[in-house]
């Protein structure tokens, strides 16, 4: 990609640069942002360093590319961490600023930045470039610090302090020296005080006089001042003010190539946009399609609930495409969300299941005019898409489950820039959701952060790139996968090679036993796993985790059980017993108390041991949804819950069982009927609408080599 820098003078923007080029993209403009009068050294801001903005006007001559500058005349007008348009703020600047350099390169495609660790500065160049169709690229994310400065030391990234402002540092003692020379001292801070090695918790701040981008030449600083801002004892602050400098042309370097680049520096005048061009509403061609082939379900009571939404194909009709669809479900979910008197920003999760996924980009495209980070200012929906036989299993070409909270509790982990750190999200769609405790992942892919490439050694190395991205993502949120995970589930793509599908879980095992065993992990959560065999994944991948994990809360729960208000029933007209192998099918985690999560697992075998010889085909199909029905419902009241917890209860079916998904609903619908009636409707108290979700798959199972499960339960409750 074609890369406009974002440089303050700093060491990190500019190391970024180099790390910009180590992936293979071109830096074709700088762009810096200075104080409207020369003589001030630092403002009073949030977003930008300043000191030492004199300088920066030579990085043109020194790179040979273009530096494009604006005056900040807005402040801090809009800090809350999620940056919303707001006029006069000191983003906009950033806003006009790239705004011209995209109007005079148009061949731009992305912005960098040397965001470390600030969420505050990082979601606001992500709000910018969004805004503008623009890819932020971060490659130093979440880079180990001390790491992170040995590794720019060494690379040539010449800078000096000029700004210090923590304890043992000394304005007097410490401007001007070098970054090199500074490095043991700031490593003694960081073992004495904690101090951030970098300088992100504002400890100190730097200018590169020399690094390998300047090819040109390097910047020699020769005289400056030291202003003392705050004569504090303990952590005096102070700033270096350049007052003599010049360039020094490099040996490599045409004799004239500095004095020949006169007109480099174009200075970018003009105001902010009026109005909030991302939050105008614009018709997005969406139309009113038939809703005779609607159908809904919907699972839980009104804390957290979940609402799935399909079409059923109808041959009396002409078949419509994916967009259309798409377009029909979304609308029908955002209907029943509405009327629940919520809306988009209240979903925490969505799958998105399309019949072909070469339409990718068709979904994607339907599916952001409905989902926008303007409808979501608490953080857009953690997603993940899959392909399914939707069209084998006589459904449309679009499936929808949206999990639903009716509070603002929700926690997103969204990070839009493409760093080292784990997969970028660009776009609608969030890396993790934490809700009541339930941290909810995204979708996994092997993917190599830094060039968003899916790893090509095969099935294996994409399982350990996605747990790898995935345990990236967990210490986010101050968890683990090894420690802290409940379910993970795994979609295997129908491409995987028999060979190595044989081997996924193994190496699965593999991994979180090495991880543990390095992170001395004290207590884990034994997570259940689920494998389900799917047409295709997103970027022709072979594999895609999905981790559920428990994230501890400072909360009290009630401890108190509800036995009294679930009833097991009577369940001998159905003819079950409780027998020993009913426990081989079932798979359950209970945590806290607050949540439980079951996996039941109905194999051909399983199916064999349900069978009556007098009973007829019809009578022994309709024997498996309550045997399931039954596990379930036990498996919930022994642990003190209630369906009313139910916040999803996904039920995987294989499409060589050979039945229709309506004949399946209708089953299953059947056995939650006659277990209210024996509970004399204390089991749902009221719940009216069907409570589960029927998915359509090529296979399930608790092992990668065993994917020949017909029918595969999948229940988490909440308790509130």
């Amino acid at each position: 990609m074609k890369v406009v820098a974002l440089v303050s003078g700093g060491k990190d923007s500019c190391y970024v640069m180099m790390k910009c080029i180590q992936y293979g993209h071109e830096i074709v403009a700088l762009a810096n942002l200075l104080p409207v009068d020369d003589s001030v050294d630092e403002l009073d801001s949030y977003m930008y360093q300043t000191v030492g903005h004199q300088i920066i006007v030579s990085y043109a001559e020194c790179m040979n590319v273009p530096l494009f500058r604006r005056r900040i005349r807005g402040s801090s007008r809009h800090q809350k961490l999620s940056y919303q348009m707001t006029q006069g703020d000191e983003v906009e600047d950033m806003f006009v600023l790239l705004s011209e350099v995209k109007r005079q390169i148009p061949s731009i495609t992305a912005v960098s930045s040397g965001a470390i660790a600030s969420d505050y500065q990082r979601l606001r160049v992500e709000s910018i470039c969004s805004r503008l169709g623009l890819v932020s690229l971060a490659f130093l994310w979440k880079q180990d610090q001390t790491l992170l400065l040995q590794e720019m030391i060494a690379n040539g990234i010449k800078a000096i302090l000029v700004k210090v402002a923590a304890i043992g540092l000394d304005p007097s003692k410490h401007l001007g020296k070098d970054l090199a020379f500074m490095e043991p001292h700031l490593l003694k801070l960081k073992e004495l005080y904690g101090s951030n090695v970098c300088g992100e918790g504002g400890e100190y701040e730097t200018l590169t006089l020399d690094c390998p981008l300047f090819t040109n030449a390097r910047i020699v600083l020769d005289e400056f001042e030291v202003k003392l801002h705050s004569p504090d004892s303990i952590a005096p602050v102070g700033v270096l003010h350049p007052t003599i400098f010049h360039l020094e042309k490099k040996g490599n370097a045409d004799s004239n190539s500095v004095e020949e680049e006169p007109g480099l520096v174009f200075e970018v005048q003009g105001d902010g946009p009026n109005t909030p061009e991302s939050t105008c509403q614009l018709d997005n061609g969406i139309v009113e399609h038939t809703r005779t082939r609607v159908n809904l379900s919907k699972t839980g009571k009104e804390n957290t609930f979940s609402i799935c939404c399909w079409l059923e194909e109808d041959s009396s009709e002409s078949s419509t495409g994916l967009k259309e669809d798409l377009e029909t479900v979304l609308t029908e979910i955002e209907t029943q969300i509405l009327k629940h008197g919520l809306n988009w920003q209240n979903v925490l999760y969505i799958h998105l299941y399309i019949s072909d996924m070469t339409e990718f980009a068709v979904a994607n495209e339907t599916y952001v005019k409905f989902i926008t980070q303007e409808k979501c200012p608490f953080g857009v929906p953690s997603r993940s898409t899959i392909e399914l036989p939707l069209v084998q299993a006589g459904l449309g070409k679009a499936y929808v489950e949206v999990l639903v909270a009716n509070d603002h509790s929700k926690r997103v982990l969204h990070v839009q820039s493409i760093s080292s750190w784990a997969p970028s999200c660009i776009g609608p769609y969030s890396q993790a959701t934490l809700h009541k405790g339930v941290l909810h992942m995204a979708g996994q892919l092997g993917l190599d952060p830094p060039t968003m490439n899916l790893r090509n050694e095969g099935a294996i190395a994409e399982l350990n790139q996605a747990l790898t991205n995935s345990e990236a993502i967990a210490e986010a949120f101050r968890c683990s996968i090894t420690s802290s995970a409940i379910l993970f589930v795994v979609f295997c793509s129908a491409r995987t090679e028999q060979s190595e599908r044989n081997q996924l879980h193994e190496k699965f095992v593999s991994f979180l036993d090495l991880a543990k065993s390095s992170q001395r992990v004290s207590r884990t959560l034994d997570p259940i796993f689920l494998y389900i065999l799917v047409p295709d994944l997103p970027k022709r991948a072979l594999v895609e985790v999905k981790p559920v994990l428990y994230v501890e809360e400072d909360t009290e729960t009630d401890d108190e059980t509800r036995k009294d208000q679930l009833c097991e029933g009577d369940y001998s007209c159905w003819g079950y017993k409780p027998e020993k192998w009913h426990q081989d099918c079932m798979q359950t985690r209970v945590i806290d108390g607050k949540i439980c999560v079951t996996v039941l697992s109905i194999s051909a075998e399983v199916m064999r041991k349900l069978h009556e010889p007098s009973g007829d085909e019809d009578q022994q199909l309709e024997r498996i949804p309550r045997f399931c029905v039954y596990l379930l419902n036990k498996t919930l009241s022994e642990n003190s819950f209630s369906w009313q917890d139910t916040t999803s209860l996904r039920i995987h079916f294989s499409t060589s069982l050979g039945v229709s998904l309506k004949r399946l609903s209708d089953m299953f619908e059947t056995a939650f009927k006659e277990l209210n009636e024996m509970s004399h409707g204390v089991t749902f108290s009221g719940l009216k609408e069907p409570i589960f979700n029927l998915v359509p798959v090529l296979g399930a199972g608790n092992t990668s080599a065993s994917l020949d499960n017909i029918i595969t339960c999948e229940l988490c409750s909440l308790r509130s």
